[in-house]
C-alpha cells in the first residue's frame, strides 16, 4: 500500500492488507477481470479502529470537533478491511464482515467455506485482524481481570498450567485463500490442507463468561464433526482456545473431554496464544493458518509454559516441546465474548 492510502487506514486495516498481499503471493493468486466477479472478501475484526478512536477522541478533546478527521468513520468500522482488500485486489464477489469478539477469524473462515460450498463463490479472502494495543483496550481488559498480571513476560501466558492468571494481549492478521479443490489443482497452488467442517452455536449464558459446563462449546464441536461426517476418534490434534484464563482454559478442556470421551486423553492439544498471546479478532484466523501447517509439516506446536499440572485442567497440552507426528485430521477451536462459538476441522490434502 501506498503512504496515502495507508494514512486512511487503521492499523487493523494496514494488518488485514498486508497479509492479502502476502497470501495472494503464496498462492500465486492474480485477481484478472475473468474472476474478479467469483473472488469474494470475508474479513473481520474483533474491535475494529480502536487505535484512530482514541486518537480522533483525543483530537476533538484538544482542538474541538472541526478538527476530527472527515476519514474517522471509515478508519473505524470494521468492514473496512474488507473493504480495502475488496478495492486493491478488485475482488467482487460476496464482501463483509463477521464481527464476533475472538471467534471472529473462524467465523470468517467458517462462512467463507460455507460460501464456496453454496456455489456463491469460487475463491474467498478469509481471516481476521486486530490491532488493539491501545491504552484504553489494556485498561479494559486489565480491570475486567483477564490479563495476566506476571512481571516475567517470558513466562506470562500459560494456557492449562495451574499459575495461569490471563492472557497477554497481541496484534495482527491472519489471511487466508479458500478455493475450490479444482481451482487449486488447476492452478498448480499450493495446497495446505483441506476444510471438512465448521460448527458454530451460541451460549446463550454471559456477556463474557463461558457456560460452566461448556454446553456451546461441546455442540460447536459436535457440530463441526458432523459436517465434516468423522468421528470423535478421528481426530489427531485440537488446536485450542485456549487463553490462559483461569475460567475458560477449565471449561474448554471439559467441553473436550465431554465430547471425545476417553479418547480425549489420547488427543495432543495445544494452544498458541502461549507463544503468540491473544489477537483477538485475528486469534481463529492465525490459529487456523497453524493448524494447517500441522497437517503439511506433521509438526504440533507446544503449549510453552506449562510447568505446573493442574487437576482440572488433565488432558496432554504438548507441553515445552514441539512434538513430531503424524496429523491427519485437526480441530481448531475459537471461543469469544457473547458466548459465540467457532469450531473449523481440516484435513490432510494427499494429492
Amino acid at each position: 500500500m501506498d503512504r496515502k492510502e495507508a494514512k486512511r487506514m487503521d492499523r487493523f486495516t494496514q494488518f488485514a492488507v498486508a497479509a492479502t498481499r502476502l497470501a495472494l503471493e503464496d498462492a500465486s493468486l492474480t485477481i484478472t477481470d475473468e474472476i474478479s466477479d467469483r473472488v469474494g472478501v470475508l474479513v473481520g475484526s474483533g474491535i475494529g479502529g480502536l487505535t484512530t478512536l482514541e486518537q480522533q477522541y483525543n483530537i476533538m478533546i484538544k482542538k474541538g470537533p472541526d478538527k476530527v478527521s472527515p476519514f474517522f468513520i471509515p478508519m473505524l468500522i470494521a468492514n473496512m478491511a474488507s473493504g480495502f482488500i475488496s478495492i486493491i485486489y478488485k475482488a467482487r464477489g460476496p464482501n463483509y464482515t463477521i464481527v464476533t469478539a475472538c471467534a471472529t477469524g473462524a467465523h470468517c473462515i467458517g462462512e467463507s467455506y460455507s460460501i464456496i460450498k453454496r456455489g456463491l463463490a469460487d475463491i474467498m479472502i478469509a481471516g481476521g485482524s486486530d490491532a488493539a494495543i491501545t491504552p484504553m483496550s489494556v485498561s479494559g481488559f486489565g480491570n475486567m481481570k483477564a490479563l495476566t498480571r506476571s512481571e516475567d513476560p517470558k513466562k506470562a501466558c500459560r494456557p492449562f498450567d495451574k499459575e495461569r492468571d490471563g492472557f497477554i494481549i497481541a496484534e495482527g492478521a491472519g489471511i487466508l485463500i479458500l478455493e475450490t479443490l479444482e481451482g487449486a489443482k488447476a492452478r498448480n497452488a499450493t495446497i495446505y490442507g483441506e476444510i471438512i467442517g465448521f460448527g458454530m452455536n451460541g451460549d446463550g449464558y454471559h456477556m463474557t463468561a463461558p457456560d460452566p459446563e461448556g454446553s456451546g462449546a461441546q455442540k460447536a464441536i459436535k457440530l463441526a464433526l458432523k459436517d465434516a461426517n468423522i468421528k470423535p476418534e478421528d481426530v489427531d490434534y485440537i488446536n485450542a482456545h485456549g487463553t490462559s484464563t483461569p475460567y475458560n482454559d477449565r471449561i474448554e478442556t471439559h467441553a473436550i473431554k465431554h465430547v471425545f470421551g476417553d479418547y480425549a486423553h489420547k488427543l495432543s492439544i495445544s494452544s498458541n496464544k502461549s507463544m503468540i498471546g491473544h489477537t483477538l479478532g485475528a486469534a481463529g484466523a492465525l490459529e487456523f493458518s497453524s493448524t494447517l501447517l500441522t497437517l503439511q509439516e506433521n509438526i504440533i506446536p507446544p503449549t510453552i509454559n506449562y510447568e505446573v499440572p493442574d487437576p482440572d485442567c488433565d488432558l496432554d497440552y504438548v507441553p515445552n516441546k514441539a512434538r513430531y507426528t503424524n496429523v491427519n485430521i485437526a480441530v481448531s477451536n475459537s471461543f469469544g465474548f457473547g458466548g459465540t462459538n467457532a469450531v473449523l476441522i481440516a484435513k490432510k490434502y494427499n494429492g
